[in-house]
């Protein structure tokens, strides 16, 4: 069966309910897509918390982790900035981590890492932009 995303609502309710935002791949370059989408939504009260194996130090005020596994507090949401072809692994990190969510952004497709968070027992949004759903469905209510 083909992967299908959550309901609007769902992904409301994923939203409301997310405080921490593991971003992989945020780049702590401010003109990068993963930058102003990790600063968007920090913005918007949740706590993101930068993963990217080639950064170090910080990035948006927030302590930069190698890989999920280093993050020492749970995380609701795993927000993907890589290519599809890296997101099985990302999957497979973000079900041993312990996430609740893997949400890969707009333009990422993989029905492999859906298929291993969904076994995992973490819900999926794939191929849709976090920053776009967050205005849409909440806008400003979470603050």
């Amino acid at each position: 069966m083909a992967f299908e995303n959550p309901s609007r609502e769902e992904i409301k309710e994923i939203l409301q309910h997310a405080g921490n935002i593991a971003v992989v791949g945020l780049s702590d370059k401010p003109d990068r897509t993963s930058y102003m989408v990790a600063q968007a939504m920090q913005s918007n009260g949740y706590r993101i918390i930068p993963v990217n194996p080639a950064a170090s130090g910080q990035i948006l005020g927030e302590q930069v982790y190698a890989s999920l596994a280093d993050i020492p507090e749970p995380i609701d949401i795993v927000n993907v900035f890589r290519r599809s072809e890296y997101t099985p692994e990302v999957a497979r990190e973000a079900v041993a981590a312990g996430a609740k969510v893997l949400w890969l952004q707009q333009g990422i497709i993989s029905e492999e890492a859906a298929q291993i968070a969904s076994q995992g027992g973490l819900k999926v949004v794939m191929d849709r932009c976090i920053k776009v759903e967050d205005s849409i469905l909440l806008g400003k209510s979470r603050q």
